[in-house]
């Protein structure tokens, strides 16, 4: 029997009008009718009629969102439609669409203004749930204060509050690094009903103190976590694994994965392969790596493309060139496509091993599968050809960014001059601080100790002196 047979035909729909989906039948009408085929047709014109107001209504109320949030003459414009009572007509679903689109962009300005439109609807209700998305908006957009705002006004509109608006406003706290605040607004939760913390809420609490590598306090959270029987979930040891490792305390990553295992109900995944393995990966353990790698593999996670890249970059880091196109081979053999990332990190490789020869190769590569090159893979490039003292192909990289959109950052320009220090080009190197200033970069420390070095090197005192004086007066300010 196959695995998906075809319905029979009793199963199929009733046949119905493309455009509306609704069954065409006319009340009190049978198709023996004389009249019906008329009939029909006048019910498919009055159909229709009513698809287009309906549209043209949608538009109308796009349009009057649009005027209204346009920044030119906007506080005019929100008079002109109140006094006309226009304001207050909108159609739900363009408003909630549009502060959809808001919120997920993190355009929080233009998301609170929408909100306040919603408000002044004559439909509007309170709703919790949209009052939640703002409050995470304005936490990743680092806005507490507006964030505390809106939970107040939740709380003066009447909607219930419960654990997901807390920890909402924790969130936002946190992600600020207020953590004086975001713990008082824990001990607010445990002792507010129908709101007490869970899993998510320490989880949150514990990737913001990750992040600013405060253990102490992690160490409280779990404790805490511990006191009020909230067990641990996996992406709670994958935050820890993760951050332990980027740490380089490799006993409490070692720890926490043996607990991990130890649970029946708390099995790790391909985010706990990732960062185990690029924990040892990136310091140079390769065979601790391998050995997590084949641990993983034989408890049935299948690596990702991320996977790849992690063991691409450690090989070639660590200069071990066979393995890394061992891995190269067995991407290609199981049809893994190759990301951005993937071609930096090989391209960047084969810049740091001197084949220039194989670098070019995969940047015309990654051109022609229409992945655009980043200030990742420029400042390979730049990297490696300041390094084979190859001046004409740091020119030829400079002509590639002119005829590119490619947004360039002061790390690019610190490779760049240190790439033309190495080669003895002082005039282009000098000439680099000019070209900051029109893309609008700030050199920093690493571009004048970069160009202190080079002018010391080569015995040119007095241009290292005057950089030394620009590195001062940098610190200073």
């Amino acid at each position: 029997m196959a695995s998906n047979p075809i319905p029979p035909p009793s199963f199929r729909p009733p046949r119905t009008d493309p455009l509306t989906r609704k069954n065409l039948t006319i009340p009190g009408s049978k198709p023996s009718d004389p009249n019906y085929s008329l009939k029909l047709e006048k019910l498919k014109e009055k159909e229709a009629k009513e698809r287009k107001e309906e549209t043209n209504k949608k538009i109308a109320s796009q349009k009057a969102i649009s005027i209204i949030l346009r920044r030119e003459a906007t506080k005019a414009v929100i008079e002109y439609k109140k006094k006309k009572g226009n304001s207050k007509k909108l159609l739900p679903r363009t408003v909630l669409e549009a502060l959809h689109e808001r919120i997920t962009a993190l355009r929080w300005e233009s998301a609170l203004k929408v909100f306040e439109l919603l408000q002044e609807q004559l439909w509007y209700r309170p709703n919790a749930g949209i009052y939640i998305k703002l409050i995470v908006m304005l936490g990743k957009c680092k806005q507490p204060e507006k964030a505390q705002s809106l939970f107040e006004m939740m709380v003066e509109e009447g909607c219930v509050m419960n654990q997901e608006a807390y920890t909402a406003l924790l969130s936002a706290y946190s992600r600020s690094g207020l953590f004086h605040k975001a713990f008082s607004i824990l001990e607010e939760m445990k002792n507010t009903p129908n709101c007490q913390p869970d899993v998510y809420t320490y989880t949150i609490l514990i990737k913001s103190c990750l992040q600013v590598y405060d253990f102490d306090k992690v160490q409280i959270l779990l404790s805490d976590m511990d006191y009020m029987a909230i067990k641990p979930n996996t992406v709670t040891y994958n935050t820890l694994i993760d951050s332990y490792g980027k740490a380089k305390r490799f006993k409490e990553m070692e720890s926490t994965l043996v607990e991990m295992l130890r649970r029946r109900d708390c099995k790790p995944d391909v985010w706990t392969m990732n960062s185990t393995l690029r924990a040892f990966g990136g310091s140079g353990q390769i065979e601790m790596m391998e050995k997590c790698y084949e641990k993983f593999q034989s408890a049935g996670i299948e690596p990702s493309i991320k996977t790849f890249n992690i063991l691409l970059d450690s090989y070639g880091k660590t200069e071990n060139y066979e393995k890394m196109s061992a891995v190269m081979e067995f991407m290609q053999k199981y049809h893994f496509s190759w990301t951005i990332v993937t071609y930096n990190i090989v391209i960047d490789a084969f810049g740091r091993a001197g084949d220039l020869k194989q670098m070019e190769f995969l940047f015309r590569l990654m051109q022609s599968e229409r992945i655009k090159p980043n200030c990742v893979t420029l400042c390979s490039l730049v990297r490696a050809y300041g390094k084979a003292g190859k001046a004409e192909k740091v020119g030829a990289v400079l002509r590639f960014i002119e005829n590119s959109d490619v947004a360039l950052d002061t790390v690019f320009f610190n490779c760049l001059v240190d790439a033309y220090g190495m080669l003895g080009c002082f005039v282009e190197m000098k000439g680099v601080l000019e070209m900051m200033a029109r893309s609008g970069c700030k050199p920093d420390k690493i571009t004048y100790r970069s160009m202190i070095k080079a002018y010391s090197v080569n015995g040119m005192s007095s241009k290292a002196t005057e950089m030394r004086n620009l590195l001062a007066s940098l610190e200073k300010a």
